[in-house]
């Protein structure tokens, strides 16, 4: 058995299961390294990443490097002497960085690599209308997503999933793998595969307010794929009636179809749009400025002109 000690890298609080697991199962962890404290709120106090309040609570050392080259910073991650890094929703790793513990550094990405590759995996996948998903650990390398697989497990995506739900599911089946993952390495049992790019190769790119914008000339199904997709975060947003609405709800209307944005609502039940091959009902939204609410109390207090 090797012994191991190890570096854990992550920020947000789809990380922190992960880091959870390997302290309750006894591992060595012997560093975390995390996003500095950013400011927030109207006071603009500095607010810990989730996973520095969970490293807090273990009592593990904490690193938060601006700079991930920095010489200081280096020295600092060298001295902690780690054979094996993990790596759960972080940023990218300077090649001095990742390639410094003798195993290796191996990361966990919210998909059946080498699908969707990418910083959204989650949520293109639910945008693509897929069935399925999974969560993947592999080892690092130069290209980004492309490294060794050592461990897949595969979840199903339902018709009533966001992105919300999926990613919480992924979140623990994730932690459960990289216990997998890491009991494996000790024992030396794991054996890396080389992913194959092989047929259809579907991509995960960052979304931004510009490709989340509803097209409501595509088909029903792909909109409401595409709202289930991006809520709750992003979230999905139209402009109807000259104002700006995130959308987090729709479903098909079976309708006969009109000019596709074209607004059909009797300002008490339901609020219709129309798309490319019929009619999506908004069922929750939230107006620039306001809460997020369901269609029928956000019409209790605002009249589309007839």
């Amino acid at each position: 058995m090797t012994k191991l000690r190890i570096v854990f890298m992550g920020t947000p609080e789809f990380a922190v299961p992960s880091l959870d697991i390997l302290v309750e199962n006894g591992y060595d962890v012997v560093g975390v390294i995390t996003a500095p404290d950013k400011p927030s709120g109207r006071g603009l106090q500095l607010v810990p990443s989730a996973v520095k309040v969970a490293a807090q609570k273990h009592g593990l050392k904490i690193l938060q490097p601006v700079n991930l080259k920095a010489p200081e910073f280096i020295e600092e991650l060298k001295s902690l002497d780690a054979n094996l890094q993990i790596v759960v929703a972080f940023r990218m790793l300077p090649e001095v960085v990742w390639m410094m513990p003798s195993i290796g550094t191996f990361n966990l990405h919210g998909s059946l690599l080498p699908q969707y590759r990418g910083a959204a995996p989650i949520n293109w996948a639910i945008i693509n209308g897929e069935k399925e998903t999974g969560v993947t650990t592999f080892f690092l390398k130069h290209e980004i997503d492309t490294g060794s697989i050592l461990f897949q497990e595969k979840e199903p995506i339902h018709p009533d999933d966001d992105a919300g739900s999926v990613y919480q599911r992924l979140m623990f089946k994730g932690a459960q793998l990289v216990l997998k993952t890491v009991q494996s390495i000790e024992t030396g049992t794991y054996k890396p595969q080389a992913q194959h790019d092989t047929g259809d190769l579907k991509h995960a790119p960052k979304l931004f307010r510009e490709n989340s914008m509803i097209d409501w000339n595509k088909r029903s199904i792909d909109i409401v794929n595409f709202v289930r997709g991006l809520s709750p975060y992003p979230a999905a947003w139209t402009t109807l009636a000259g104002k700006t609405y995130k959308i987090f709800r729709t479903s098909v209307v079976d309708k006969k179809r009109q000019t596709p944005g074209e607004i059909d609502t009797d300002n008490k039940t339901h609020l219709y749009v129309s798309a490319g091959d019929g009619w999506i009902s908004i069922d929750e939204l939230q107006p620039e400025g306001k809460k997020r609410m369901k269609t029928q109390d956000f019409l209790r207090g605002f009249k589309f002109n007839s």
